[in-house]
This record gives structure tokens, C-alpha cells and sequence, in this order.
């Protein structure tokens, strides 16, 4: 069926009727056919106008004497007459190269002709009579000269030459027959036979010659184009369609494309072929709507991407296409290449898939989450409305993989993950930031009082426990919101914004949530500013060192001094140690600066006497710093100053870090012969396990319980007493802070412990006053 549809397009065949102008073939561009056919008529105006001149002033000359005047000029005017008419006509239209023409115009042409014919017939009919054998031969000399020019220059237009011929040709055999000459009578009759067939065999050679013609370049365009197309495309078939967008000139491929045969699509709605089973139901993909709009504009467009369903399956397309328009700017239809993209697209969705979803939990990833918090603040900018941004971090979650190891870590981020995703609705969209950090993005937060009731559901439920191979494992949540536009006008202003809410929540301890306010951005722009004026403080020696006494509670003899870090800028002037230290941890110049004052203390403490003590007080930080180790053997190798009379003061935050790493490191610390003294104790998370943990030399009681217990507050007076009590039993002393009266002292003293710290006994001096403050000790000591 194929190779007899292929055989039948190369070369159709073409009736009589199609040659003569009175219908058109199928499958041809008859409109081009036609203006060549004119066209070709128009290359031999001057030749028919000449011819007509001529003939005219021999007849007029040879039958002027015999025909009456009025007839014969009338005749003569009437012939040039029409000869000027056409051939200004035709002038007029000198270069016509338009490449489609109408019956009407062809049959335009043929009228013409006829009407020649008619004129040249009159005078063998009118004048015949007249003259003798000169002017028979003459007027049978131009009628059959005419004859035989007609079938050579109308011969593009079968229909004219025929018309004219019959005309002239039976006028011409008429008067023969009428003067009684049958013979030559015969004679034109055969001769006029002559002419007609091989006029008609000619014009008939002129339109398959053109249709040959047309054909070839209509195949030279499309190979162009498949050309173009494979290689800018890499398009596979060919599609065309008609001025009514049905098919036409079907390619094998195409409907190969399609699983059906040739003789279903020829003549089928192109639509209605993509659309399949959707036609009827109206159902159309967003592809097929865009298609259809284009081609009722009669756009060109390229790398239009639809669905089409063959044989139940959904496959892709990519549609290229450009209109057709004939000479004249006639919208033929449409003529485009095609191919099948369905294995790149699911690749490039893969793609996508991998550059917007975290493969770990399969939730939106970063790139994901900013995309859609984008689209959600335009929204929200649009209608006037609000959006808001979650920012979600794990609290312990380290301790799990320092402990466990990243692969139970890894499996407990997927159950995170899917904790998070069952507390989603449609106004939600979850996604992994990257490592512990998770986000919601809420496309409509105009309830405030949801915020706040989602906030603490994703807290309360990541806090519960979680079950992964075996272990149970206790993590929890902070949340830090940013409300836009409120909060931050675009995307990143937003995860700004919301970034500085969820340090609020970490700095708070952990586990709780914190909406975004003003004031977290001052804070910010100062914690900026400090870390960078700090990161020169050291060099600019804007730093210093400042001592505090401890004493004996039994005889207020000296035993130590704490050493405490001050920073007095030239400019911001003294700015207190909880507002830079924090800073200097987080910008990791905690190490050098606690290197420094290490340094130092030692340095200082190695010229007080052998009794007297000096304590450090050391961050955790600090302890996680692998080289934190090295730094105390180098202060101690330096200064002269023996191990036990160091004691580093450390908090009960180092055993909330995640990891085991600062135990570690302390119990480096102690092999050294170095003291340890736990700070704070009792404002924090107290457990008895760290004593356990640790051999700590000393438990300092915080200001805040003595304080308490001077007003008779049974619960400080408690704590006092058991913590104390615990001391006693493990070998450790006491040391009681902000004693500041003498009756604090005195109470202090008789709940047991055995040093004391407070401004009773000195401020925090500079170390000149420290020295004098030992040698006034010391000789009070000699003089009792």
C-alpha cells in the first residue's frame, strides 16, 4: 500500500479535463500550474500583436478594392482594436510572476482567443465572395498562417489554441466548401485536425513538464527542511496539513509514529489525531491547547512539547512547523517536522528531580524550597495576603552520629523526614536544607494562631522518640518563623529573617519556637560588629586580663584567683564578656583568645606564691578544639607554673554538646595533673552523671543560690546543703560566689563550704592589684 502510495504521488495522473483547464487533478497546485500556463501566454504578446498588425494590412491591401469599405475597415479597426487592447493589457502585467492564477483567469485567456478567432473568421465568411484567385490565395495564406502561429504561441493554454483553431478552422472550410472546392474544403478541415491534436499534445506536455517542475521543488523543500530540521532538531518526520488543519501527503514515519496505517490519517483532523480518546470528552493537555491556538493564528512555532497517546501508552512529542502561503499570500495550510522526546523528557525529569529533591528523604531540597517560597511571596504580593518561612533545626542530633555512626544517623533523618511530611496540609511544603536542617514554606499564613499551633506540632513531634535499628534515640527541634512580607520582602530576606528567629531558639536552649522581631537584626548587626572589631582585639591589645580572689571560709586566707577576660574598645569602650564571648564562639576565635588568656594567667600566676592558685575559665569550644591540649602543656612548659596549681573551670553545658569529644579532652586535662572545677552548678541541667563522668576538684555554687539562701529561701538553702553534702562524699571542695556582706559570709560558712568567692573580699582587680592584694596577705600573715 505504501510503495503504490508513494508511485501515485510522484507521478499522478492527469485528464483531459485538468489539461484544458475545466477542473483540477487531486493532489496538485493547480493554482501554480495555471499562472505558468499565463505566464507563458504573456512571453508572446509582441508576437501575437505583430501577427495580427500584419495580417490585418495584407487583407485590407489586397481586398480593399473589392470588399465594401465600411465592412472591411469596420472589420480591420475592430481586429486592431482588440489586438492593442490585449497586448496593452499584457504590458501592463510585463514581469507578471505570480505563481498562482484561477480558472476564471485561464478561461479569461481562452475568451480572448475565442474572440481573436471569431474576428479572423469574418472575412472568410464576409469577403470571400469578392476578388479573384489573388485574393483567395492571399486571404487562405494569412488565415492559415494564423492557424499554424495559434498552435505554436497559444499552445500553453490548450483550451485557447483549440477554440481558436475550430474558429478559424471552420470558417476557413466553410467558404471553402461554399465556392465549391471540396477538396481544399477537406484539405482545411484535416489541416485545422492537424493543428488541434498536436496544440493539445503540446499543451499537454507544458503541464506535465510544469507539474514535473513543481514537484521537484516541492520535494526539494521538504528534504530541505527534514535536512534543517534533523540537524537543528533532530526531528524524525514529516507532518502537513491543510487550509481545514487536516492531513495531508501523510509520511510513512508519521504514521508510523502513530501505529496507524496511511489511508486512516489522509484527510483526518491533525488535532483530533493527537488529541485521541480526549477528543470527544474535550479534556485537552495545556500542549494541544497552545497547538491549537497556533495554528488558528497561523504562527510558526518550534519545539512545542504535547502528550500523545499511542496504543494506551502517553508519548511525548516535539512539533515544529511553519505556515504555507502561495504566491498571491493564500494560507495553504501548515508544513512541520516532528519527533519523539519521551525518553529525553523522563531523563530530564530525572534530572530535575535530582537537582530539586533531596535524595536521602526525598523531600525538596534547598533549590525546591526557594522556588517555592518565591512563588509564595509573589502571591502573597499579589493578594495582598501573608506567607511564612519555618527554619528547623535538630537539637542532639550530632551526639547520634558521633556516637552510632552516620548511617543510623542518615535512617533517623528519614524518619524526620517523614514525620514532617504527615504534619503537611495543601498550605505546606516541607524540604531537607541540608544536614540536621529542615523548612516549611506556608503559602498562606494569615492566621497567626496556626503558625504558632504548626511550630509546636513539628517540635512536640520530633521530640518523641524514635526507634532505628534497634536503638532508641532522643532528639528534638528548634523553630525560628519569618512572616512575609512582614518580615522580609523578598525570598532571602525571609530565610534571613527566619535564620535570626531559629538562633534566638538554639541560643535559648533548644527545643522551642521564635517568631522574627526587629529587634533579632539589631542584634545581629551588632553581633556583626563585634566580630569584626574582635577579630583585631587581640593584635590591637584592646584585651585584658582581670583577677577576682578566692578565699579559705575558715581563715579568708588567699587560696586562688579566677581569671575573667575584658574587652574595652577604643571606641564602643568596655563591652561585657556576655555579649563578646558568645561571639567569639560563634566566629571561631575562641581558640586563639582562649590561648591567649591561658597563656597569660599562667604567665602571671608563675610570680604569686606556690600556694595561691590560678582558674581559667574555658568554653566548650575550647574543649572541642583538638589542639586544646597541646595549648595548656605549651602555657605550663612556658611559664614555669606547675600543673595543680592550674584549675580550668568548665560548665555543666559541655556534657549537653553532642559528641564525647570534651570529656575526652578533659580527661587529657586531668592526666596532666591539672585541676577541674565545675561552674554554675545547679542552674542548668544537674545530673549527678557528670560528677560520675569526671573527676572534678572543686563544685562552685552559683550567686544566684546564694543569694537566695540570704533571704531564707528554703529551696536555695537545700540545694546549698546537698550540694555541699555531695562534696563532702566525693572529696571535692566548695566554693560559694557572690558573697558581698558579712552575713552572707557567715551563712555561707556554716552551710559548709570551704572557699568563697564575692565582692566582700575584692572585686575582679587588674594584676598589679592582685600582686599587692598576696604581698598585703602575706604580711598580715607574718605580723600575727
Amino acid at each position: 500500500m505504501d510503495q503504490r502510495h508513494n508511485n501515485d504521488e510522484s507521478a499522478p495522473r492527469i485528464s483531459w479535463g485538468a489539461v484544458l483547464g475545466l477542473r483540477d487533478s487531486a493532489g496538485l497546485d493547480w493554482g501554480a500550474i495555471r499562472a505558468a500556463q499565463i505566464a507563458a501566454l504573456h512571453g508572446s504578446t509582441a508576437v501575437r500583436f505583430l501577427a495580427n498588425v500584419i495580417g490585418v494590412i495584407l487583407l485590407t491591401l489586397v481586398l480593399r478594392q473589392y470588399a465594401d469599405p465600411l465592412l472591411l475597415y469596420g472589420w480591420g479597426v475592430s481586429t486592431l482594436l482588440l489586438a492593442t487592447h490585449t497586448a496593452v493589457g499584457k504590458w501592463r502585467l510585463r514581469g507578471w510572476n505570480d505563481r498562482s492564477a484561477t480558472r476564471g483567469e485561464l478561461h479569461k485567456e481562452t475568451a480572448g482567443a475565442a474572440l481573436t478567432g471569431v474576428l479572423w473568421g469574418f472575412p472568410a465568411l464576409l469577403f470571400s465572395a469578392n476578388g479573384g484567385l489573388e485574393q483567395t490565395l492571399a486571404l487562405w495564406a494569412v488565415l492559415t498562417a494564423l492557424m499554424a502561429g495559434a498552435a505554436f504561441v497559444l499552445t500553453s493554454i490548450p483550451l485557447a489554441t483549440v477554440s481558436f483553431l475550430l474558429i478559424v478552422g471552420g470558417a476557413l472550410g466553410t467558404w471553402m466548401w461554399q465556392i465549391e472546392l471540396p477538396i481544399l474544403a477537406v484539405a482545411a478541415g484535416l489541416n485545422t485536425l492537424i493543428l488541434l491534436v498536436t496544440a493539445s499534445l503540446s499543451g499537454r506536455q507544458f503541464v506535465n513538464s510544469r507539474v514535473a517542475e513543481l514537484q521537484l521543488a516541492e520535494k526539494k523543500e521538504v528534504v530541505s527542511l527534514l535536512l534543517r530540521e534533523f540537524e537543528d532538531t533532530g526531528a524524525d518526520w514529516l507532518w502537513q496539513i491543510d487550509a481545514a488543519r487536516c492531513l495531508t501527503h501523510v509520511s510513512p514515519r508519521f504514521a508510523t509514529a502513530l501505529g496507524l496505517d496511511l489511508s486512516e490519517l489522509e484527510g483526518k483532523p491533525f488535532l483530533q489525531v493527537l488529541a485521541g480518546d480526549s477528543w470527544e470528552a474535550g479534556n485537552f493537555a495545556s500542549g494541544l491547547r497552545e497547538l491549537a491556538e497556533k495554528l488558528k493564528r497561523r504562527e510558526s512555532f518550534s519545539d512545542l512539547i504535547l502528550p500523545v497517546k499511542i496504543n494506551g501508552l502517553t508519548r511525548w512529542w516535539e512539533l515544529s512547523a511553519s505556515p504555507r502561503l502561495d504566491d498571491r499570500g493564500t494560507f495553504l495550510g501548515f508544513r512541520g517536522v516532528g519527533s519523539d522526546v519521551t525518553q529525553q523528557r523522563d531523563s530530564a525529569d530525572k534530572i530535575n528531580r535530582l537537582a530539586r529533591y533531596d535524595t536521602l528523604t526525598g523531600l525538596p531540597n534547598r533549590m525546591l524550597i526557594n522556588e517555592t517560597l518565591a512563588r509564595a511571596m509573589q502571591d502573597a504580593d499579589q493578594w495582598r495576603s501573608r506567607c511564612a518561612f519555618m527554619m528547623i533545626d535538630l537539637d542532639r542530633f550530632k551526639a547520634v552520629n558521633d556516637t552510632l555512626g552516620h548511617p543510623v544517623g542518615d535512617r533517623l533523618l528519614s524518619h524526620v523526614a517523614e514525620r514532617l511530611r504527615s504534619l503537611m496540609t495543601d498550605n505546606e511544603l516541607c524540604g531537607r536544607l541540608g544536614g540536621d536542617e529542615f523548612a516549611v514554606v506556608v503559602r498562606d499564613a494569615s492566621d497567626p494562631s496556626r503558625l504558632e499551633a504548626l511550630a509546636r506540632n513539628i517540635i512536640e513531634t520530633l521530640s518523641r522518640p524514635y526507634e532505628v535499628d534497634q536503638h532508641t534515640l532522643y532528639i528534638g527541634a528548634s523553630v525560628g518563623t519569618a512572616v512575609g512580607p512582614k518580615d522580609g520582602r523578598t525570598a532571602e530576606m525571609l530565610i534571613r529573617s527566619a535564620d535570626l528567629a531559629l538562633y534566638r531558639s538554639k541560643d535559648a536552649g533548644g527545643g522551642s519556637h521564635h517568631r522574627y522581631e526587629p529587634q533579632l537584626h539589631a542584634d545581629a548587626e551588632e553581633r556583626r560588629t563585634l566580630e569584626i572589631a574582635l577579630r583585631s582585639a587581640l593584635e590591637k591589645g584592646e584585651l585584658h586580663l582581670v583577677y577576682q580572689p578566692v578565699v579559705s571560709a575558715k581563715d579568708t586566707t588567699i587560696e586562688g584567683f579566677e581569671t575573667l577576660l575584658r574587652w574595652t574598645h577604643p571606641k564602643l569602650g568596655p563591652i561585657p564578656p556576655y555579649k563578646f564571648v558568645p561571639v567569639a564562639e560563634d566566629a571561631r576565635l575562641i581558640a586563639p583568645i582562649g590561648e591567649w588568656v591561658l597563656r597569660t594567667a599562667c604567665m602571671e600566676a608563675a610570680n604569686w606564691p606556690t600556694t595561691v592558685r590560678v582558674a581559667v575559665n574555658v568554653s566548650p569550644e575550647q574543649l572541642n578544639d583538638p589542639n586544646f591540649v597541646t595549648s595548656v602543656i605549651s602555657a605550663l612548659s612556658h611559664s614555669g607554673l606547675p600543673p595543680q596549681r592550674l584549675e580550668l573551670e568548665v560548665t555543666e553545658s559541655i556534657f549537653l554538646r553532642e559528641g564525647t569529644g570534651a570529656i575526652n579532652v578533659l580527661d587529657q586535662i586531668l592526666g596532666l595533673g591539672v585541676k577541674l572545677a565545675l561552674d554554675d552548678f545547679g542552674t542548668g541541667y544537674s545530673s549527678l552523671g557528670y560528677l560520675r563522668k569526671t573527676q572534678f576538684s572543686t563544685i562552685k555554687i552559683d550567686r544566684s543560690f546564694v543569694q537566695g539562701a540570704a533571704k531564707n529561701s528554703a529551696e536555695s538553702l537545700a540545694i546549698i546543703r546537698a550540694v555541699v553534702a555531695m562534696a563532702d562524699s566525693l572529696g571535692m571542695t566548695t566554693t560559694a560566689e557572690g558573697a558581698e556582706t558579712e552575713e552572707e559570709f557567715e551563712m555561707i560558712r556554716q552551710l559548709g563550704c570551704r572557699k568563697v568567692q564575692g565582692y566582700l573580699f575584692g572585686k575582679p582587680m587588674p594584676a598589679e592589684e592582685a600582686r599587692q592584694v598576696i604581698a598585703k596577705a602575706i604580711r598580715s600573715r607574718a605580723a600575727a
